[in-house]
């Protein structure tokens, strides 16, 4: 079956990184009661790889990381984009997500959040 995953790379402050989570395990709840397949956060841990001399781009680098902030590497999995598409439809109207229910700015930079949605060309599973 072809999924299809929203990816997301946050740069967020390491004095933020427990309201993160706390944020990120509020979204992964209700992403997951509304239809999402699979919903997944996770935070650098390996960021400077060996990779034998081969020239790449480091999660931190793609972020613009600073000396004070920690890469999250976050992804939901749906079972096509029309079912990505209803699902965020079902979780942006609901109630949880009005502006009432944050007292507390975001953890992160939104603006320094990088999105996309993938379409699946190779897929295992266990």
């Amino acid at each position: 079956m072809e999924r299809y995953v929203d990816g997301f790379v946050i740069p967020v402050p390491n004095e933020q990184l427990d309201a993160y989570r706390e944020m990120a395990s509020e979204a992964g709840n209700l992403w997951i009661e509304h239809g999402a397949l699979e919903y997944f956060e996770g935070v650098g841990d390996d960021m400077e790889p060996d990779m034998d001399g081969m020239p790449m781009v480091t999660f931190p680098q793609l972020a613009g990381m600073g000396d004070d902030e920690t890469v999250v590497f976050s992804f939901i999995v749906f079972e096509s984009r029309d079912h990505r598409d209803d699902v965020n439809a079902k979780v942006m109207d609901d109630p949880t997500m009005g502006p009432e229910n944050y007292e507390e700015e975001m953890p992160f930079d939104p603006e320094r959040m990088a999105y996309g949605g993938f379409r699946s060309i190779v897929s295992y599973e266990d």
